[in-house]
């Protein structure tokens, strides 16, 4: 696992062997990050790293300057290692052991950017239940964005506040923004894998 850019770009993370968790790849982090700076100052940032499995997403994030940092895992082992690195480099990340849905139904806070990264292998309604709860809850700021890493076998551009698509190989980031539209129409899809002309 590699950190791609900011103040420790290139420096290497080794969590530990056992853990449940299938990390986003270095290539599909690269093409989400440049989405997202095309969009945000990373300085100052407030981040929601759902699913944060080895922390991946939210050191990327701190490298970069966002602070501060809330990273959310249902499991022990992961939740440590993410305090034992934030701790060695000095991140701002406050790793919470939670089931993600239960920490979103309580959350009063509202964030910048929010990524989530769950189990590819959960249903269509649980996914979109993430969805759904963010803007009940009113957990992303009117000018920031939501992201969903997701197979090609779930289908989130139905859902209220979709924006757009980035697809990567097998996994696929869903964009979310408070003021896009809902129309099927303006869905725009696009694959990374191509070359932009």
């Amino acid at each position: 696992m590699r950190i791609i850019s900011g103040k420790y770009k290139g420096r290497r993370i080794s969590p530990p062997k056992g853990l449940p968790v299938r990390p986003t790849t270095d290539m599909s982090k690269e093409a989400l990050f440049n989405v997202l700076n095309n969009h945000f100052s990373f300085e100052d940032l407030k981040i929601l790293d759902l699913f944060a499995g080895t922390g991946n997403i939210s050191y990327e994030f701190a490298s970069r300057g966002s602070t501060p940092i809330t990273s959310v895992d249902g499991d022990f082992g992961c939740v440590k290692f993410i305090k034992q690195v934030a701790s060695e480099y000095d991140f701002n990340i406050a790793a919470t052991k939670s089931d993600v849905f239960a920490y979103l139904e309580k959350c009063k806070t509202s964030y910048d950017i929010i990524f989530a990264d769950p189990p590819y292998g959960l249903d269509q309604k649980t996914f979109e239940r993430i969805v759904m709860l963010v803007f009940e809850k009113d957990l992303l700021n009117q000018d920031g964005m939501m992201v969903i890493e997701h197979s090609k076998y779930t289908k989130l551009d139905h859902m209220m506040h979709f924006s757009f698509q980035k697809s990567y190989g097998g996994s696929i980031f869903s964009f979310f923004e408070i003021e896009s539209q809902d129309d099927d129409d303006d869905t725009k899809v696009i694959s990374l894998n191509q070359e932009e002309e």
